[in-house]
């Protein structure tokens, strides 16, 4: 029996806040080379190890008046802020409508919700480190695959084969695409204008978006860091040729395309691009 609306709802911003305090874990001991399973969740300042009550995510925060209760040390607000992203990620996923085969489903859901928390860890590491984990990467092109096959198993989808060719096609697009706009950057900036990360990032939103969707999410990302890269520069935020991570874009590109399919951005920009309509 699939849960009512609100009732599932409830249950993706419980569980959503929770994956998020473990995301959080794994933001901060995969670029440390430190294993996300043990030791139990300590204190990175003092070490003492954290209580279940000090674990309760966001709610421990503001109980322990945002410090370690060991140390006294402030917690940063991070923390709570991803937790509350991550419930935020895994409520939208409910009422999303991927660019997938046999429309929204409890399995879609599913699959939203390994998405968004498979997304999160690499935008936070790529924030901090302007880095982008290689496994990472490669076992969440290799999900993708995966869950494509699944969704179009369960559902009967008759072009089962082509449909799964379409996302390996489109994560391999997305790998020589990126490196295609690195190499351009490096003729004409002298460096390469993206990092290799990117592109394995590129490949795996690939690998569960399929070839029409991840156009469309490559176009948002490239627009949406464009903009933000130079207003970063004009405000002096960024310096002249500085780096910044293009990762975050290409993940908040994804979710949105996730989210809401590839059809709305057919029917709004059709008519500009000449395709709809008649004469």
């Amino acid at each position: 029996m699939v849960p009512d609306l609100p009732v599932l709802l409830g249950l993706a911003a419980l569980i959503g806040a929770c994956v998020g305090s473990f995301l959080n874990l794994v933001a901060w001991r995969l670029p440390r080379g430190e294993s996300v399973v043990t030791p139990r969740s300590h204190c990175p300042r003092c070490g003492s190890t954290l209580t279940g009550l000090e674990l309760v995510p966001v709610l421990s925060f503001l109980l322990l008046g945002r410090r370690c209760g060991h140390c006294d040390q402030p917690i940063p607000w991070r923390y709570p802020l991803v937790e509350l992203l991550s419930a935020f990620l895994w409520m939208a996923m409910v009422i999303a409508h991927p660019p997938l085969p046999g429309g929204p489903s409890l399995l879609t859901v599913v699959a939203g919700w390994l998405l968004a928390s498979w997304l999160l860890p690499l935008v936070l590491i790529d924030l901090d480190r302007l880095w982008l984990p290689e496994p990472l990467c490669r076992w969440g092109l290799v999900l993708g695959i995966a869950i494509t096959a699944l969704i179009a198993a369960v559902h009967g989808h008759a072009a089962a084969g082509p449909l799964v060719l379409d996302h390996l096609l489109a994560a391999a697009a997305g790998l020589v695409s990126m490196e295609a706009l690195s190499g351009l950057g490096r003729l004409w900036l002298g460096r390469p204008a993206l990092g290799l990360g990117d592109a394995k990032l590129a490949a795996l939103l690939g690998a569960w978006l399929g070839l029409p969707a991840l156009a469309l999410t490559l176009a948002l990302a490239i627009l949406l860091g464009a903009l933000v890269g130079s207003l970063a520069r004009l405000t002096g935020r960024l310096q002249p040729l500085q780096p910044f991570p293009f990762g975050p874009f290409l993940a908040a590109a994804a979710v949105v395309v996730w989210l809401g399919g590839i059809d709305p951005w057919i029917a709004h920009f059709s008519p500009w691009l000449g395709l709809g309509g008649g004469i």
